[in-house]
């Protein structure tokens, strides 16, 4: 799935944190949700998962953006 398919639900675009550089959340055409964050060392997950750390003002936004 390339970039250009998802609803990007944080962040403006603008400034230091609007390209590939920052935490951001978006939204899958099938109403899945794409986490983007620094990966997290905490502990190794099962093959084919990833965990990665996003600020929760980052997941507030998100949140607004669904009208959740």
């Amino acid at each position: 799935m390339a970039r250009e398919e998802l609803t990007r639900l944080t962040g403006n675009g603008n400034g230091t944190c609007g390209e590939e550089d920052c935490p951001n959340v978006y939204r899958a055409a099938n109403g899945s949700i794409i986490i983007q964050g620094s990966v997290s060392g905490t502990f190794t997950p099962p093959a084919g998962e990833a965990l990665v750390e996003i600020p929760e003002d980052i997941l507030r936004e998100a949140v607004r953006a669904l009208g959740w």
